[in-house]
């Protein structure tokens, strides 16, 4: 069987990975390797500067004392009995839209995947506790995935809203593939941190992932992590020629040296 590799930021004892786990064992072996304690809005960060070690809780569940993106490393790289052909991050408690996604564990866990050449899936629960429809959507994604591919350098953030939010009584409302909110509405955790008065409104934003989960879609959007702005770059072709022609000019290094040389002087006759 295909091995799948499941991750997340809440730390391994979370709720919403045995939801995700259980979702897709019957679409390959499924392998959790997750954090020991919860690493929400860790970002992309690698543990460096100390060893990593491996703690088992049980068949094919694995906790590490490090961050969501050590644990796809890890898997990835070698710990799991073969490659993974899938990873799958969350479920989150809590959304990832707009801009947020810069700062998740989950969904970087899902951008390290994707790095090292592996089709990946972010996954999170907008609100609430009621973890079954997202499990729902995320195996039907999962599935789409391992049957279709994704693009290369892409991954996929799935947000599922809350059930007070949701088009049906037990269900959102089918999926919808849209672009990353980028206007004034953003989710409440970072802004939470300065604004005291609550979360702030949504926005009904068409077209996007937030206006998506807002009217009670899941929201399915692809992420490039190739970041470079090409029109940009394309509009600054004069650039090269300016830039290597004022380092090919007289050096304007004097005067600093200068002003070091001044500055030195003053601590010597101050002394």
């Amino acid at each position: 069987m295909p091995v799948l590799l499941v991750t997340n930021d809440d730390g391994v004892h979370a709720a919403g990975l045995a939801a995700l786990a259980g979702a897709l064992e019957d679409l390959g072996e499924v392998h959790v390797l997750a954090p020991e304690r919860e690493q929400s809005a860790c970002g992309h960060a690698l543990t460096l500067h100390r060893p990593l070690s491996v703690h088992g809780w049980g068949e094919r569940r694995h906790s590490v004392n490090g961050t969501p993106s050590d644990c796809v490393n890890l898997g990835v790289l070698g710990f799991l009995p073969e490659r993974p052909v899938l990873v799958v991050s969350g479920i989150n408690h809590g959304s990832n839209l707009g801009d947020d996604v810069t700062y998740s564990g989950t969904v970087s866990a899902a951008m390290e995947g994707t790095l090292l050449g592996v089709p990946s899936i972010a996954i999170s629960l907008v609100e609430g506790d009621e973890l079954e429809a997202a499990a729902r959507i995320a195996r039907q994604v999962a599935m789409r995935v391992l049957v279709s591919g994704l693009p290369p350098m892409t991954l996929l953030n799935v947000n599922v809203p809350a059930a007070r939010r949701r088009r049906a009584a037990h269900a959102p409302g089918p999926p919808r593939l849209l672009g990353q909110d980028r206007g004034a509405g953003r989710s409440a955790r970072p802004r939470a941190l300065l604004d005291r008065r609550g979360p702030p409104a949504w926005e009904a934003l068409d077209g996007t992932d937030m206006g998506a989960v807002h009217e009670g879609y899941a929201s399915v959007t692809p992420l490039h992590l190739d970041l470079t702005h090409h029109r940009a770059l394309a509009q600054m072709t004069d650039w090269e020629p300016a830039l290597n022609a004022a380092l090919r000019a007289r050096p304007r290094a004097e005067p600093v040296r200068a002003a070091s040389a001044r500055a030195k002087s003053g601590k010597r006759r101050r002394r």
